[in-house]
């Protein structure tokens, strides 16, 4: 581990000061090694090049430009409804649009204002209490372990619900799934409740290779799904919701009277069907190398004698999965940026301190794209030694 003093270079390099933010997206941009490309790391002029490429491969671009969901909105919500099997898809702005709507219209069908959720997802962890405030929604947590309920749980929660919220995959507690048959278990037992299933699947793309099913038989068990273009995929923003013809065309009355019915949104319609082109083929890939990846962080952190450390899962469900380490956020960020800009290789990005505010701990997110193919686990093992380096020593 490197002295205690490589920190006075890095004075005032923590939390969200500007300058500071700047450097970060500056030394992850010009690596010429990371294990993902995200966005952030493409200039303004590189995403509108790459925009203006992609468009000619997805669409007709001598059509007119979407004007309120038609033309090329209209083709992407066609292709979500072809890939998952759904009868139709409708595209939102946002995931926590789309989201809150579904799980209204499902309110109102059901009589039951009540939505069943892990208390890790995504409506509870990051949107502000958004569907109780904007929604008029109430949430019960049938666990709070690091996973999806179990059946049992399910079966045995002593509160009635009208809609089960299923994550996946679960990604605050480090992008983990249940296997298939506890998926089915677990929806089964919400049917014998008379409960509707809703799946946010943010992440679902890559869901099907721990399945071992394809995207229309997994979207199949639920009544309703959704799906992000900019996880996974790589677009600009934007996701879709997709069910049965009738609730689509329910969820666009109310995608209008919450504000998302958007005059033009063809940047990232087809930003959105390039993803699905180039993405889509490729996450079986970078699923199997994450497992690479992830064993030898562990091997690498095991050799280096760093003491307590975590990769969660381990194996990963996903081409996504978490690393803990007991060290401040800031500390760790710090020792990333620097690796970055002395070696130009980017094992880890940004880290993160618990909503629990435990002390000492900080987790950060780690990816494996097209990027991270390229990488031996002997290249991890060597640039987790060098990250260790540049870690301040404790005591």
């Amino acid at each position: 581990m490197a002295d205690t003093n490589a920190q006075v270079t890095d004075e005032g390099a923590a939390g969200d000061d500007e300058a500071w933010r700047l450097r970060r997206l500056t030394a992850w941009r010009q690596a010429g090694r990371v294990l993902s490309r995200i966005p952030q790391d493409r200039s303004l002029g590189e995403q509108l090049a790459s925009l203006t490429a992609d468009a000619a491969t997805v669409t007709d671009i001598a059509l007119p430009a979407d004007i309120y969901g038609d033309a090329v909105v209209a083709e992407l919500e066609q292709r979500v409804a072809g890939l998952l099997g759904t009868e139709a898809a409708a595209f939102f702005p946002t995931g926590t649009m789309a989201q809150q709507v579904a799980l209204r219209c499902w309110a109102a069908r059901t009589g039951d204002s009540t939505v069943a959720l892990h208390p890790l997802a995504h409506p509870e962890m990051h949107e502000g209490g958004a569907l109780g405030a904007v929604s008029g929604l109430r949430t019960v947590h049938p666990t709070s372990d690091p996973r999806l309920p179990t059946a049992e749980e399910i079966r045995d929660f002593p509160e009635p619900f009208g809609t089960l919220m299923l994550e996946l995959p679960l990604r605050d507690a480090g992008f983990v799934l249940p296997t298939w048959e506890e998926l089915e278990a677990v929806v089964a037992a919400a049917r014998e409740r008379d409960a509707v299933v809703h799946f946010d699947g943010a992440r679902l793309w890559e869901c099907a290779t721990r399945f071992g099913r394809g995207l229309p038989e997994i979207a199949a068990l639920a009544d309703s799904v959704y799906v992000s273009f900019y996880k996974s995929v790589g677009g600009i923003s934007g996701a879709a919701l997709a069910g049965s013809a009738s609730l689509v065309e329910e969820a666009r009355v109310w995608r209008h009277r919450y504000g998302g019915r958007l005059f033009q949104q063809f940047p990232a319609a087809v930003a959105a069907l390039a993803g699905l082109d180039r993405e889509l083929p490729n996450l079986p890939a970078y699923v199997a190398h994450a497992k690479t990846v992830a064993a030898a962080l562990a091997e690498g952190f095991t050799q280096a004698g760093t003491g307590w450390f975590r990769v969660q899962p381990e194996p990963p469900h996903t081409h996504q999965f978490q690393v803990w380490l007991p060290y401040g956020a800031d500390e760790l960020t710090a020792a990333s940026v620097r690796q970055a800009e002395e070696t130009g290789v980017v094992l880890f990005r940004r880290w993160f301190t618990p909503d629990t505010g435990a002390p000492g701990v900080a987790f950060t997110e780690v990816t494996v794209g097209q990027a991270g193919l390229e990488w031996t686990a002997d290249d991890v093992r060597k640039a987790l030694a060098g990250f260790l380096e540049r870690v301040p020593r404790k005591g």
